[in-house]
């Protein structure tokens, strides 16, 4: 039986990269591909390339933002997970707002987006802003108030999200204070 570290021909026959068998490697406790049950139905039991091109833009949106649902219920059958894109015009804010349950996270692509939120750990409420740039990473805990800010005023920023909750979830709120 192969082991973790046995290498598959290529197509011209050259030793290839490490492949992994089931119940070995980095997640031996997982079954393998038969042990799978299939009654999850067709949309559960295959990978889903999503195309750049095929985001699919019915999701909630707000004026000046545009968000784009990659991976969703709708589009592949997650029951635990939301993806996507969101296109922030220049010059523009979110609403204050939440995500519920949800956790979220942010990968800026482009642009320089701002994230505001009121950090309560000292004991003193204080407004803080998080200036980011293209590389860097948001994590936004559940119910966690805050707004999303281009101040740029003339560069798109794009972020990828992704959230712990099936579909997005947003909670508008008359401001960042509660």
């Amino acid at each position: 039986m192969p082991t973790a570290s046995s290498h598959s021909p290529t197509a011209d026959g050259e030793p290839g990269a490490p492949r992994t068998e089931a119940g070995t490697g980095f997640h031996p406790h997982l079954p393998g591909h038969d042990d799978a049950p299939a009654a999850d139905g067709p949309l559960r039991a295959r990978l889903h390339h999503i195309r750049a091109d095929a985001l699919d833009g019915d999701t909630a949106q707000t004026g000046g933002m545009r968000r784009f649902a990659a991976v969703s219920g709708s589009t592949v059958g997650s029951e635990k997970l939301w993806m996507g894109q969101t296109h922030v015009s220049p010059a523009t804010a979110s609403s204050d707002h939440h995500h519920g349950e949800s956790e979220t996270a942010i990968y800026v692509v482009g642009g320089h987006p701002e994230f505001v939120f009121v950090d309560h750990s000292s004991g003193t409420p204080e407004e803080v802003r998080l200036r980011t740039g293209p590389g860097d990473y948001i994590f936004v805990p559940p119910f966690v108030p805050h707004r999303e800010e281009n101040p740029d005023p003339d560069e798109e920023a794009v972020v990828v999200i992704a959230r712990s909750t099936q579909e997005a979830i947003v909670v508008n709120l008359p401001s960042l204070h509660g």
